[in-house]
C-alpha cells in the first residue's frame, strides 16, 4: 500500500522512518484487519492531511502519526497479550521511537497519548488530539472490516452446508 506517495512533502517528512529496517518489521505484525506498518501509514497519511488544512503541526503528526504503533510484538498472540499490550504499547512505541529518531515534546506526546482514554497519557496539544481521532476512526474502520470479514466466510461456509444438504 503506498498512500502519500503523490505528496512529496509529507514523504520528504517521512522517509527516513519508511526507510528504517526496525520500523518495516511491522509489515508483519498483525493489526486489526491488516498489519502495523499499514494502519500506521494510513493513519501519519490522513492524520498529516487534516492536520495540514488546519494549519498545525503537520511535521510533528505525519513523524508521530507513523510512529504511533511501533512497538514490535510477535504475531499469534493469545487474548491475554493482545489485551495487555492495548494499555503498554505507547510507552514501548515511545521508547523504540526515541532511540531511533530525534523527537520534539509534541512528538512524544503524541505517540504516548495516542490511546487516551485507554492509557493514563493526557493529549496536551492538538495535534495529539488529531492524531488519537484519527487512530480511533481508522482502527475503527479496520476492525469492521475484519468482523465483515469473517462474517462473510462464516455466512459462505453456511450456505454450502445448506446446498449440500438440501441436494
Amino acid at each position: 500500500m503506498k498512500l502519500g506517495n503523490d505528496d512529496l512533502r509529507y514523504t520528504f517528512l517521512v522517509q527516513d522512518i519508511l526507510e528504517n529496517e526496525d520500523f518495516c518489521k511491522l509489515k508483519y505484525i498483525e493489526h486489526h484487519a491488516t498489519n502495523k506498518y499499514v494502519h500506521s501509514l494510513r493513519v501519519s497519511y490522513y492524520a498529516y492531511k487534516i492536520a495540514r488544512a488546519l494549519k498545525l503541526d503537520e511535521e510533528a503528526v505525519a513523524r508521530a502519526g507513523l510512529l504511533h504503533d511501533f512497538a514490535i510484538s510477535k504475531n499469534g498472540r493469545n487474548f491475554k497479550e493482545r489485551f495487555i499490550e492495548t494499555f503498554t504499547h505507547p510507552k514501548v512505541a515511545l521508547m523504540e521511537s526515541k532511540k531511533r529518531f530525534p523527537l520534539s515534546d509534541m512528538e512524544e506526546n503524541i505517540i504516548v497519548s495516542h490511546m487516551f482514554p485507554f492509557y493514563t497519557a493526557l493529549p496536551k496539544y492538538v495535534e495529539s488530539w488529531l492524531v488519537v481521532s484519527v487512530d480511533k476512526t481508522i482502527g475503527s474502520f479496520e476492525l469492521l472490516k475484519k468482523f465483515f470479514n469473517r462474517a462473510t466466510y462464516f455466512a459462505n461456509v453456511y450456505i454450502l452446508v445448506l446446498f449440500s444438504i438440501l441436494k
